[in-house]
């Protein structure tokens, strides 16, 4: 497996990036929240799962559901996913990846 890396400089930025790549009709997206870091693991090759992009900041999130305002560039915590004009992370904080735990290694 290769993975190839895209640092942003905030998380809101990971959002937007996140929203625009998404496919038409899809507001719920994962987002990781693991060692002091903000990240997303994007497959380039998905018949073969070869290639992956991690596109990570530093930070962390707390939190279960954000909303992300992509017109405002904010996000918020919410209880439940309600609006169709609104993109939604659902923040997963592992106790263990080891897929994450190898591509961090070699930042």
């Amino acid at each position: 497996m290769k993975i190839e890396y895209e640092e942003f400089d905030s998380v809101e930025d990971i959002f937007m990036y996140m929203s625009s790549v998404a496919p038409p009709m899809k507001n719920t997206l994962p987002i990781n929240s693991y060692k002091g870091y903000v990240f997303s693991f994007i497959p380039l090759s998905p018949s073969t799962g070869d290639v992956y992009l991690l596109i990570y900041t530093k930070g962390s999130l707390d939190g279960r559901i954000l909303e992300y305002d992509i017109n405002l560039h904010t996000y918020k915590k919410v209880d439940s996913v309600e609006r169709a004009d609104k993109n939604y992370f659902i923040v997963l904080t592992p106790k263990r990846n080891t897929i994450a735990d190898a591509a961090l290694e070699k930042l």
